[in-house]
């Protein structure tokens, strides 16, 4: 072991929690500008297929609403005028043939845009989940699991939307503007009537989409933390029942409602205004298209027929609605791929192509820095633990432990300095690499894999059954997962698992994955002394070469331990073996409820004392 140089921490200097996210809640930075674009174009290129056939079939749904009403018209002229014969026939089949096609590319048109909704929905997820795997901790640090689990489940599904909702919108834009091509070319006139308002409802459709934008965005927000909210509950609802305080969280979790029923019926408003705006102005325009087409009609300009066209194409020009309520998926589609931007903005961890020289797992810490928010959690560590040793970690509460134990299998990155493995940097290191080398074992693990033997044998590579019942002997597991219904092949979700059998679990998956480092973020913490006692004798006396850091809470622990780092105030305050430091009131301390005072620390020569414990 190698000593770090004496430090003490600056008076009023806090350390925060001893997790990776223990940050404190950060406001959401903005997405930068196009980011939503770019991500709703990347989902509408995943399903460029889907969407060219979808966009093909409102192309030609449009293309035959619109050869519709002049085919219409042409039946009735000769109707009117020749009912018996032949081309009447004609024309009546071709109306029929029209509105069967339309039918028939209305359920294409179904299909091809819920396909499309949910293969761009599954991508977004893939993609948002995948992302924030990559950024490791720091993503529920940023954003929190309830706010991650909206935006992947409730933003994801909206914006898988746009696809889909773009191709229909073009469709709603060529129906309008096909139509009065079709006006002019029954009657100029016609079509300059329509022309007449159409700046009024281009400017009806912009103050919505600016209006609903905003809107839409606010609803979401609150969404979301509405979701975070409920998340923390379902988490601590054990807490909350012993407790008794269901009724206050229920209050709690249900605090943004009013804000989000506010949010919900201003985005109403706004859409109903807009509706209500384009009800007001479309048939001023249809009925003054009828009036113009009336009098050309009186001066035997136009047909009966040609009438009828026209008014269906006056119809289908003033369709605002159709407009209004595509502008209205493709906002919400924006403004929810706003917010996976946000996420997908965080940066990933990147990692090297190095591999591992031989060696048994030195650990160096080279002048190591961690903030979380504003607090400096670790503040210059300089830390070597030789290749086959065992280096205990003791602090109080909110010391760093477990932020250092993070960085040390780089589960974190520092903001500042350096941590090696046997030489070389984690940053450098393949991804593969690494996690072979380094082993963890959490406070509470996460049983992930289906059943026992898949939960123990989880990793970069699967361990083989042998060496799946052997790490579970162990640990000593292997007596309580034989009493299981179906042994090591219980499902996880079916065994009824104590918070020690579950640890237990945990340490047996570390030691089934015998790298080069094993860290244990305070891993014993649930075992009972026996069981504890049997596990450090096999950890300690394991018969691999590899190093090992362990967060400790238990004198035991630490005395077993071939040298100690004393953290306090973010710094190490001393570093050498258990017996050496136990002759330091402060850190005796540590173990118990007494708080020493200065003067113990003078009378019993602490100084002294932290100097000389810097030896291994």
């Amino acid at each position: 072991m190698t000593t770090p140089a004496d430090t003490k921490t600056p008076a009023g200097t806090k350390t925060s929690a001893d997790t990776t996210a223990s940050a404190p809640d950060e406001p959401a930075r903005p997405a930068p500008s196009g980011a939503s674009g770019a991500l709703l174009r990347a989902a509408t290129r995943h399903s460029g297929v889907r969407c060219l056939a979808l966009g093909l079939a409102t192309t030609a749904a449009t293309a035959a609403g619109l050869l519709l009403p002049a085919a219409l018209g042409r039946a009735l002229d000769l109707l009117l005028t020749d009912p018996g014969g032949t081309r009447a026939t004609r024309w009546v089949l071709w109306c029929t043939g029209l509105v069967l096609l339309l039918a028939v590319l209305d359920v294409c048109e179904t299909v091809l845009g819920g396909t499309t909704n949910a293969r761009a929905t599954a991508w977004l997820r893939e993609r948002l989940t995948g992302h924030v795997l990559a950024v490791g901790p720091r993503a529920v640090s940023r954003f929190g699991s309830g706010e991650l689990v909206a935006r992947l489940v409730g933003n994801a599904a909206q914006a898988g939307t746009a696809p889909a909702a773009f191709a229909a919108l073009l469709a709603a834009i060529a129906a309008p503007a096909g139509a009065v091509v079709a006006l002019g070319l029954i009657d100029p006139w016609l079509a300059a009537m329509l022309l007449g308002g159409a700046p009024l409802l281009t400017l009806l459709l912009r103050t919505f989409a600016r209006d609903s934008s905003q809107c839409v965005a606010r609803y979401q927000e609150v969404q979301g933390r509405l979701a975070g909210a409920l998340s923390e509950a379902i988490g601590g609802f054990r807490t909350i029942a012993a407790g008794g305080t269901a009724d206050k969280e229920v209050a709690r979790i249900l605090r943004p409602l009013p804000e989000l029923s506010r949010e919900g019926h201003r985005m109403w408003q706004v859409q109903g205004r807009a509706a209500a705006q384009a009800v007001a102005v479309a048939p001023l325009l249809q009925l003054g298209v009828l009036a113009v087409a009336g009098v050309l009609l009186v001066h035997h300009r136009l047909s009966v027929g040609d009438l009828l066209a026209a008014s269906r194409y006056a119809v289908l020009a003033s369709g605002v609605g159709v407009l209004v309520g595509q502008l209205s998926g493709l906002v919400r589609a924006r403004a929810a791929a706003g917010r996976l931007g946000e996420v997908l903005d965080e940066p990933a961890i990147a990692y090297g192509t190095r591999r591992l020289p031989p060696g048994q797992g030195k650990l160096e810490l080279r002048g190591v820095i961690a903030r979380r928010g504003a607090r400096t959690v670790l503040n210059g560590v300089d830390l070597v633990v030789p290749g086959g040793t065992t280096l205990a970690v003791v602090g109080r509460s909110g010391s760093g432990k477990s932020v250092l134990a993070a960085l040390a299998g780089r589960l974190a990155d520092p903001d500042g300095g350096d941590v090696l493995l046997d030489g070389v940097p984690l940053r450098e290191l393949d991804p593969e690499e690494l996690r072979r080398a380094v082993g963890y074992a959490f406070e509470r693990p996460a049983l992930l894999g289906g059943s026992i033997e898949g939960t123990i044998g989880f990793g970069v590579t699967s361990a083989p059954a042998p060496r799946v019942r052997e790490a579970a002997r162990t640990a000593c597991a292997d007596t309580f997962v034989r009493r299981l219904p179906e042994g090591y092949a219980t499902a996880c979700a079916d065994a009824p698992l104590s918070g020690g059998e579950r640890q237990r679990l945990g340490l047996a998956r570390a030691f089934a994955h015998d790298g080069r480092l094993l860290i244990l973020d305070d891993a014993l913490s649930s075992l009972d002394t026996v069981t504890e006692h049997h596990i450090t004798q096999a950890l300690f006396h394991h018969s691999a070469p590899g190093s090992r850091l362990i967060v400790a809470h238990r004198v035991s622990t630490a005395a077993r331990a071939d040298a100690v780092a004393w953290l306090d105030g973010g710094r190490v305050r001393a570093l050498g073996s258990h017996a050496q430091l136990w002759r330091i009131p402060a850190y005796r301390a540590v173990f118990g409820d007494a708080e020493p005072t200065l003067d113990d620390d003078t009378e019993h020569g602490a100084g002294d004392s932290e100097r000389t414990g810097g030896t291994s």
